[in-house]
């Protein structure tokens, strides 16, 4: 009897991967290749860029509100007869600052929602301390005079006008009509702001706002 015809069967070696060998570099090629996809490294420099353009870039105004700080339109401010803009954030309803008296106030020069420069973070001699001292001088005087004065003996020590913060020229005009109790924000431009030198975190050539507020007009028997 013929043996039966049976269907051949072909056998093919398949080699499979060695636990040692390396796999290829077409097996391992990275998601990079997909459209739209980046590298780590550059992944983490588009971050950090973005980062710090984020830190340099002028806040928008929804900040500020959200510190508390009102935001005032630009058509709102008044111009002064020296230029000069202002807005009463509060209408006092104490003693006017008149010219030639002494007042003393509080200020706040804030450039881009920082406060770069604050007569409440006037220094005492004694362990040279920062305290709210506020600032005293003469409504129309030449700026800077009563920088002189090496120190004054007060309720908290000895204050140093002198290492006092300096506020802009602007100050010493814009103050007068204020009423004790009023707060006021003036956008001071460079010429009567810090000019070409700046201060602290003020650039020069630069504008910023200037928050007043009247503390006290001092009578002259107590000068």
């Amino acid at each position: 009897m013929a043996p039966s015809a049976l269907p051949s069967r072909t056998f093919y070696r398949h080699s499979l991967p060695s636990a040692a060998s390396p796999p290829s570099r077409e097996a391992c090629a990275p998601c990079c290749c997909l459209p739209g996809a980046v590298s780590r490294r550059r992944a983490a420099s588009q971050l950090l860029s973005a980062g710090f353009l984020a830190a340099v870039s002028p806040p928008p105004a929804s900040l500020a509100a959200r510190r508390g700080r009102r935001v005032v339109p630009p058509e709102d401010y008044v111009t002064a007869p020296d230029g000069l803009k202002y807005y009463d954030l509060v209408e006092g309803k104490g003693a006017t600052a008149e010219k030639g008296l002494t007042v003393q106030v509080h200020f706040d020069c804030i450039y881009r929602s920082i406060t770069a420069v604050s007569s409440r973070e006037a220094k005492l001699l004694a362990g040279n301390r920062s305290i709210a001292q506020p600032y005293e001088f003469t409504v129309g005087s030449p700026p800077g005079k009563e920088r002189k004065r090496e120190f004054v003996d007060s309720a908290n020590g000895l204050y140093s006008a002198q290492a006092s913060p300096k506020p802009p020229p602007a100050m010493y005009t814009i103050t007068e009509g204020m009423k004790v109790g009023g707060k006021r924000r003036v956008i001071v431009p460079p010429e009567l702001g810090y000019g070409k030198r700046g201060m602290s975190e003020i650039p020069p050539d630069a504008h910023f706002e200037l928050d007043i507020e009247l503390l006290e007009v001092v009578p002259p028997a107590e000068k």
